[in-house]
């Protein structure tokens, strides 16, 4: 069985609100899910789908020709690669892919860790979050080896609207962060309208609703009120806390190549900072 094949078998782990919907598609469509989770009940999203269950990272590494991780940040792919069994487990010819967001650095290094065992790695962050994992209309932006990004995309395909191939390890991950430092520059924008607006006694939603089928429309603008909203407190959290350390790998990145981050940064900290305080006034608004 080879994992070009749509009979490969693909190994996940991390069940979260973004990956587990990107699990049920790889299951839903024609390749062999297998899973692993740290807590039990972070299974129960894939009761409608085909899945097996490993009791073991180990296990689970052993028996997949691809093992997709979607973890918050690249200390977690490194505990993953160092718990018990699994550097006994990998085999040459495995993948091992990370979708989340890290630091492109450290994604090299991961790469050059695991060539030393002849397993391909590649960065292959995504964009859309949770919404964009449940309609399967994903971003995938893949680096590292293209032979190994040939054999994994159609498994990309399954949650996504969109695959590329951005070129050799870390690529991936640059990409991610560019574009996530442009999402948060437009957010410093959407904030300073949203103030604007506010205290223009209009109606902040209608306003944001006519701008964004218009020229000034964004995708950040665009969640703003919908997939981010006041009933979703946890997850504007959550985001943020995503977003500011996004940021600060983007700064960390473009520095490594002798580059000045500082504008991009600055405003894309300020978006970041000023979400909750978006969101507030978006619930101030509909209360009216």
């Amino acid at each position: 069985m080879t994992a070009n094949q749509h009979t490969a078998r693909v190994g996940f782990i991390g069940l979260g609100d973004q990956g587990a919907p990107m699990a049920q598609a790889i299951g839903d469509s024609s390749f062999e899910l297998h899973v692993w989770a740290r807590r039990p009940q972070s299974l129960d999203v894939l009761t409608q789908t085909r899945h097996t269950v490993h009791d073991s990272v180990a296990s689970l590494a052993a028996a997949v020709d691809i093992l997709e991780l979607c973890l918050r940040d690249d200390r977690d792919i490194w505990e993953v690669l160092g718990t018990a069994g699994v550097e006994d487990a990998l085999r040459p010819g495995l993948i091992v892919v990370n979708h989340g967001t890290g630091d492109p650095g450290e994604n090299r290094e991961i790469a050059e860790h695991l060539a030393g065992k002849r397993v391909a790695y590649l960065d292959a962050p995504v964009s859309g979050g949770g919404a964009g994992a449940r309609a399967r209309t994903l971003t995938t932006m893949a680096g590292g080896d293209r032979k190994a990004y040939q054999r994994c995309e159609p498994v990309f395909a399954a949650f996504s609207r969109t695959v590329a191939y951005m070129g050799p390890s870390g690529s991936g991950q640059v990409t991610k962060l560019l574009n996530n430092a442009m999402t948060m520059s437009n957010l410093d924008n959407a904030v300073d309208l949203i103030r604007l607006v506010s205290r223009l006694g209009m109606n902040v939603q209608a306003v944001i609703d006519v701008i964004d089928v218009s020229s000034g429309g964004s995708a950040i603008l665009r969640t703003l009120g919908s997939d981010v909203n006041p009933k979703t407190p946890e997850l504007t959290t959550h985001i943020q806390g995503l977003m500011r350390k996004d940021i600060e790998h983007f700064a960390d990145a473009i520095r490594a190549y002798g580059l000045d981050p500082q504008p991009l940064h600055d405003r894309g900290l300020a978006g970041a900072s000023g979400l909750a305080e978006a969101i507030g006034l978006l619930a101030a608004d509909a209360e009216r």
